[in-house]
């Protein structure tokens, strides 16, 4: 081939088309280093096309989808790293299969007909052993042909099942129900979920207001039970406040009763050993006189007196107290007068 590139470029030709000969020292001669350095560069270019060709590099975290002509194998899924094929045959489609991410938002209707707009973050990774069955089946287009309708779909079967209020207040059940339904139907995809997340739940602005009434409601209904039940406590303090004071009244009276009947006792006692006293002896009698003498006369009391105009002396007089005469003797106890009639004769 080479020979025939020189001999065309060494040929000259006349006019009528006739071939002139070389005259083997003119400038369209090809050197010697050129005739080897030719031919070389043609076969590197022809190695590295090959090369090129035969060789596929898989990247990390992700795997390789082998295509012959165009045609899937689904029997091999090309693992990270450097595979090497067949040129102008084969070739590579990379996919990941990694954690991925998608955030879908969706509007649906609730038990109660409410309008509940709800976003819900999934994160999911395609199975790496059949990723040549997702990609003939669906292709590299698999998030939205497939998983975004199946968040859609499983978000509005859910929410219909709930009123608007148990959407917020029964969340884990609802998210656990999503979850159900989402796996059930990307597992036959070959498509795994990691976990579900529902990031938003928003509702329409009169259900909103309506909640916030109810909610004002209630906090002003337990406030009246709390404000009862003070009064209520209130009410029983000053009950058992008055009680105590009762019984304190009454076992106050209780004590001075008995106070009373002990001194009324006391006193009677007290009368009792008095009489005593002087039915054994008068002169306790005489103690008690001079105990009451304001000090004034007459000093003597009698039961008679004279009546005439010479004013007799009085018969029968008996002192009041007894006033010491100055005798040293011993006193002996003191006799009853005699008897006599206190009136006498004219």
């Amino acid at each position: 081939m080479v020979d025939f590139f020189k001999n065309k470029r060494n040929r000259r030709i006349t006019p009528d088309g006739e071939p002139l000969e070389s005259d083997g020292g003119g400038g369209f001669g090809i050197s010697s280093p050129l005739k080897i350095a030719i031919p070389a560069i043609i076969a590197v270019i022809i190695i590295f096309v090959v090369l090129t060709s035969s060789l596929k590099i898989v990247e990390a975290g992700n795997r390789g989808v082998l295509l012959k002509f165009g045609a899937v194998d689904t029997s091999v899924s090309l693992s990270e790293g450097l595979h090497l094929v067949l040129p102008f045959r084969d070739s590579v489609v990379p996919m990941e299969v990694r954690t991925q991410k998608i955030v879908e938002s969706t509007t649906s209707a609730s038990k109660d007909l409410q309008n509940v707009a709800t976003e819900v973050a999934l994160n999911y990774r395609i199975n790496p052993d059949t990723v040549p069955v997702l990609y003939k089946e669906i292709g590299l287009d698999y998030s939205n042909r497939v998983i975004v309708p199946t968040i859609q779909e499983s978000v509005k079967q859910v929410t219909a099942r709930y009123n608007a209020e148990e959407l917020i207040t029964k969340r884990d059940q609802v998210k656990s129900e999503i979850e159900e339904q989402i796996e059930a139907r990307l597992t036959p995809y070959n498509i795994l979920m990691d976990t579900i997340s529902i990031t938003d739940f928003q509702f329409s602005d009169q259900f909103v207001q309506a909640v916030e009434a109810k909610v004002q409601a209630e906090q002003r209904a337990l406030q009246a039970q709390n404000e009862l039940r003070r009064i209520q406590i209130e009410a029983q303090q000053t009950e058992a406040r008055a009680l105590g004071e009762q019984k304190a009244n009454i076992a106050s009276a209780e004590g001075q009763r008995q106070a009373n009947i002990l001194r009324a006792q006391g006193e009677s006692e007290a009368v009792k050993i008095i009489d005593a006293q002087l039915r054994n002896s008068t002169e306790y009698l005489n103690w008690l006189q001079s105990q009451r003498w304001d000090g004034k006369l007459p000093l003597v009391t009698g039961s008679g007196g004279g009546g005439g105009a010479g004013g007799a002396n009085n018969l029968g007089a008996i002192p009041f107290i007894e006033i010491p005469l100055g005798d040293s003797r011993p006193k002996s106890a003191p006799s009853s007068p005699p008897q006599t009639n206190s009136s006498t004769t004219p």
